[in-house]
């Protein structure tokens, strides 16, 4: 590149006096403008692709997605309640027990969060066999919430 190349003739105002030239950054600063409002709509056209997607499906076949989404929500929440039940009714269990030999309700408590971390801090803990695999699957997957859980 050349000097002559690299240089810029001021034209002057009318009153005579010399523009002042624009700083350097400002061409810079134009530029990332231009790159993150090409980038913001490049993420607005996806978006409007998305929703024209789903626009473009009968609405029969949106409803009955919608259907699928509450039955299924449906399921869990019957899964959910089954399993708090069953948990009472284990709890209800284990107190009964440890009370006829003389173990308190904090020992319970106290062995019960020793197993849970123990399965959730031992690589392939199962309790003796009384985890299954599918659910050591599952207990991996969720790990971080869960250790916040059984501290």
């Amino acid at each position: 590149m050349s000097i002559a190349s690299s240089l810029t003739i001021a034209q002057p105002n009318p009153d005579g006096s010399l523009p002042v030239p624009a700083a350097p950054d400002a061409a810079a600063n134009a530029a990332a403008d231009a790159l993150q409002r090409e980038a913001q709509l490049e993420a607005l056209q996806a978006q409007v692709a998305q929703l024209q997607e789903i626009l473009a499906k009968p609405l029969t076949e949106i409803l009955a997605e919608h259907d699928k989404a509450k039955e299924a929500a449906a399921a869990w929440d019957s899964f959910g309640a089954m399993w708090m039940l069953s948990q009472r009714a284990m709890r209800r269990v284990a107190m009964d027990l440890a009370a006829q030999q003389g173990v308190s309700e904090q020992e319970v408590v106290a062995r019960a969060l020793a197993y849970a971390n123990q399965v959730l801090n031992v690589e392939d803990e199962d309790l003796g066999g009384t985890v299954a695999p599918a659910q050591l699957a599952h207990i991996a997957r969720h790990k971080a919430f869960l250790r916040k859980q059984f501290r």
